[in-house]
């Protein structure tokens, strides 16, 4: 029996139970309310920075060997994004989502020739600053950076200091305190960056290389822009002793010779990547492939956890309920249960899933969902890998839909208050 002085209004906890008690208790003459769900508890981000001031990942495209890094520093959670690439915006914004991440902006070490930068895309998401060289003379760059710029975040920053050579706009950017060095394409892992189109020259990537990335100290960890072999880091030190085309003995006139005599075939996609750049990724206005709006951002504003899995959110299924089909993945007796489903929703158990998406009916897009999110992810992936574009999973599922105050068919009251 709930006290009399509870009078008039009960407040309920319990963001996804409260449904059943609800009838309960106004049956008994009490008012109910429910109080809104909490938002998820904050990551605690020094955790997951290992116990430090400073958060660091680094993130690999294998299509073109190309590695972007997130720097972030914990106190503030205010962030850095380095060398994104088009195609792996999603996930890169769902990390930065994730780990709750202020950025600050999104830094291109040059133009690159064989990617799309995404920068334009986290700008869109974020409104962060896209930073590149002002020799580049790109549209759309909010913070042109020049040599001893610095790019603070938080407590952190970066200097910013000029190496062209590879390109005549290429910036590399290191760490405050000299512990680690991001080098674009100048000095990659016993190796550098070709200097034989935009306005390369050997004499000048010698002198950038030398005088401003291998003069930091021997300690000074080196964060290529891409490696074909699997290669992650390099250090000062290394680089000094063991590049074959400017370490130990050599010289600028060994080094320019060996620059001079490579030959190498241009970037396959540097006509689309080059033009791409100079817009700081911002896409097309039509078309397709990278520098153009991706086919499946078309149909819902899909918003994708950082493995990858495309979502939608209890709010936009809510008020696109009529042009979707809302798939049930949980089991016969759940879809028919006290917790209830959402009106209309076809019922499709995952184990029986593979055997019965004929069943799905065709032009509608497919919103997966379960309890929790959990069965309904992976009923996403066998639809995605089935060649069904139009999926996404209902983000937290039907216990984020019920907190969201959406309304949730045959949901039973139960006799007797819920524990």
């Amino acid at each position: 029996m709930l006290p009399a002085t509870w009078m008039p209004r009960v407040p309920l906890l319990c963001g996804y139970r409260h449904n059943n008690a609800i009838p309960w208790i106004l049956a008994g003459g009490f008012a109910a309310m429910t109080l809104p769900a909490s938002a998820a508890p904050a990551l605690d981000l020094r955790a997951a920075a290992g116990g430090g001031t400073l958060l660091f990942r680094q993130l690999f495209d294998a299509d073109t060997g190309t590695f972007t890094y997130l720097l972030v520093d914990v106190p503030s959670r205010k962030g850095v994004l380095i060398d994104s690439v088009y195609e792996q915006h999603g996930r890169d914004l769902s990390l930065i989502r994730e780990l709750g991440v202020d950025l600050v902006a999104a830094i291109d070490t040059h133009a690159h020739a064989d990617h799309v930068t995404g920068s334009w895309r986290m700008h869109q998401a974020t409104d962060c600053a896209i930073g590149l060289a002002a020799a580049v003379g790109a549209e759309n760059v909010s913070l042109p950076l020049h040599h001893g710029d610095r790019v603070a975040f938080g407590g952190h920053h970066l200097e910013v200091r000029s190496t062209p050579g590879h390109t005549d706009g290429c910036i590399s950017v290191v760490l405050d305190d000299h512990s680690m060095a991001f080098t674009g394409d100048a000095l990659l892992v016993r190796g550098c960056g070709r200097c034989d189109f935009q306005q390369g020259d050997a004499h000048t990537l010698y002198r950038s290389i030398t005088e401003q990335i291998l003069s930091l100290p021997a300690a000074c960890l080196l964060y290529p822009g891409h490696d074909y072999t699997g290669r992650t880091v390099t250090s000062v030190a290394e680089e000094r002793a063991f590049n074959a085309r400017l370490g130990g003995a050599a010289t600028e006139r060994d080094f320019v010779g060996h620059m001079e005599n490579m030959k190498l075939p241009h970037p396959h996609r540097i006509a689309e990547a080059l033009p791409g750049n100079m817009r700081s990724g911002k896409p097309r206005q039509s078309g397709t492939g990278a520098g153009s709006l991706a086919q499946d951002e078309v149909w819902a504003p899909l918003g994708r956890s950082y493995a990858g899995l495309p979502e939608v959110s209890p709010d936009w299924v809510a008020s696109h309920r009529d042009q979707l089909t809302i798939l049930d993945v949980r089991s016969a007796e759940e879809f028919s249960g006290p917790d209830g489903r959402i009106s209309g929703s076809l019922l499709i158990p995952l184990p029986e899933l593979e055997a019965r998406s004929g069943e799905l009916p065709a032009g509608a897009p497919v919103v997966v969902a379960c309890h929790s999110g959990s069965r309904s992810a992976l009923a996403t992936q066998q639809l995605l890998k089935a060649g069904h574009l139009q999926v996404a999973n209902l983000h937290g599922g039907l216990a984020r839909w019920a907190d969201g105050g959406y309304p949730l068919e045959g949901v039973i009251a139960t006799g007797s208050p819920p524990h």
